[in-house]
């Protein structure tokens, strides 16, 4: 796995950092939405402080022993983070691979927030872990936005997992877009 270092990534009207303590409330406050519940159902509902510190603990430590990097999405005159975004390095980083995912509150949605903050983690991935050579995003088939999000930070859309997995919340089976973004690419 690789040496992360918890950093700061600054583009245009967006900042990412590693979550703090005092990014408990609006954590909790934003990501107790519908749409995010819809679409990560993973994530407890309702999220409380407690599954808050819980997830700040799991943050460190992925930033610790190098499986993960994760970052709150600050946004210039907004008040507390907006929304969250990851970076996984895959077991198979030896093959050069990592995955992405976000979200975003409500009140940033159609912003170009996630887009933003998409392509700054990417710039910062590949920056970061010289050995990284494709970063992977998986977007649920429905969700539009979380589509149109990879696509306008330049990912190439790959094909459809069919059936991928159960989404508890729908009570079904859900397939996900496959894309990618290669080192060269960005």
């Amino acid at each position: 796995m690789p040496h992360l270092t918890p950093t700061s990534v600054v583009e245009d009207d967006v900042t990412l950092r590693p979550w703090s303590d005092d990014d408990a409330g609006a954590l909790v406050r934003r990501i107790n939405d519908p749409e995010v519940a819809l679409y990560l159902d993973l994530v407890p509902q309702p999220y409380t402080r407690a599954d808050a510190r819980t997830w700040f603990e799991l943050c460190a430590e992925g930033w610790r022993t190098g499986t993960s990097a994760t970052f709150a999405i600050h946004v210039d005159g907004v008040e507390g983070p907006v929304g969250g975004i990851g970076v996984r390095f895959l077991s198979e980083l030896d093959e050069g691979g990592a995955e992405v995912g976000y979200w975003v509150g409500a009140e940033v949605r159609g912003r170009g927030i996630a887009t933003t903050a998409t392509r700054a983690v990417a710039r910062w991935a590949f920056d970061a872990v010289p050995a990284l050579a494709r970063l992977q995003l998986r977007a649920d088939l429905q969700n539009v936005a979380s589509n149109r999000v990879a696509e306008k930070a330049g990912f190439t859309r790959e094909g459809v997992l069919r059936a991928q997995r159960f989404n508890v919340r729908m009570g079904k089976r859900v397939d996900f877009v496959m894309w990618s973004l290669l080192r060269e690419e960005l």
